[in-house]
């Protein structure tokens, strides 16, 4: 099995399954232009040889209608067993699912992807009864990326780079420009990328650097979240009480828009509409 630090880069192309279109022409694999990504599942429960917990499973459409799936995994060494256990996945998938089925394997480490690179057959040498090629992504092909605008154009590649060279010299500025890249992006984007590439970095002295770079990202981040929950809080507050004052009966729906909105700017401008509103159902009109 893989090292949990390996298991962040397959979970990269999870949090961005958009992620293999786009470094699948660096790495030069001939692929149909894929026109949507769509993860898959698979039964965790011991009942699927392809648990989910242990890879990505990614359904991919192209711009030719073709449907292919894509099984990525990570490889951390060399082992001569892991060849049989992709060509058994690759099988597995390929005929309950009945569509195409190509692998893609990641490692952190150059010898260990050219060896991955290697076909693998079973059966008598002319012909083999099955070889598998895989796809790997590596050191030796995917290259760090340490320009910040490349960074802030693809957060996600620039994470699975710093995660495929954590020993490289260049490291540092490569998440100097990763962190800069995530700084103005939402949380709900920013936020696993953060954890993955700390995950993956963490077998590395670079997790120090990294983690001096995020810790003030993360408390401001955590500061204006905590800040605008306040302002939410005193314009929802504020709104009631107008509501209340004027006395508008307020019907279980608007009480729960009410609740459910944590905008402070949308919540300020119910307040405002309040103070001359004829009826409550005219504040809330056009949002």
């Amino acid at each position: 099995m893989t090292s949990t630090p390996h298991h962040a880069m397959f979970r990269v192309f999870q949090h961005d399954p958009d992620l293999f279109g786009r470094i699948a022409p660096r790495l030069g694999i001939a692929v149909p232009t894929i026109t949507e990504t769509t993860p898959l599942l698979s039964a965790v429960d011991g009942s699927s040889p392809v648990a989910c917990q242990w890879n990505t499973q990614l359904h991919l459409r192209t711009a030719g209608q073709e449907d292919l799936q894509l099984l990525i995994e990570a490889q951390d060494r060399q082992d001569p067993d892991r060849p049989v256990h992709w060509a058994h996945h690759v099988a597995y998938m390929w005929s309950r699912r009945r569509l195409p089925t190509c692998l893609l394997i990641l490692c952190a480490d150059a010898e260990t992807a050219r060896w991955a690179e290697q076909p693998v057959s079973s059966g008598p040498a002319q012909p083999p009864a099955l070889t598998l090629h895989p796809f790997v992504a590596g050191p030796h092909n995917l290259p760090l990326v340490t320009d910040p605008d490349e960074a802030r154009a693809d957060p996600a590649l620039a994470a699975l780079s710093a995660m495929m060279h954590p020993a490289d010299p260049a490291v540092g500025p490569a998440l100097q420009a990763l962190s800069a890249a995530l700084r103005d992006l939402p949380e709900v984007i920013s936020h696993p990328l953060i954890d993955l590439t700390a995950t993956g970095l963490r077998l590395h002295p670079a997790r120090h650097a990294w983690r001096e770079l995020m810790l003030p990202i993360v408390r401001e981040k955590e500061y204006g979240r905590v800040r605008a929950e306040g302002l939410a809080d005193c314009a929802r507050e504020g709104l009631l009480l107008v509501l209340g004052t004027r006395g508008f009966h307020l019907g279980e729906d608007i009480r729960r828009r009410v609740a459910d909105c944590h905008d402070p700017g949308v919540l300020r401008h119910w307040l405002l509409r309040a103070v001359t509103a004829r009826k409550a159902e005219d504040i809330f009109e056009d949002g």
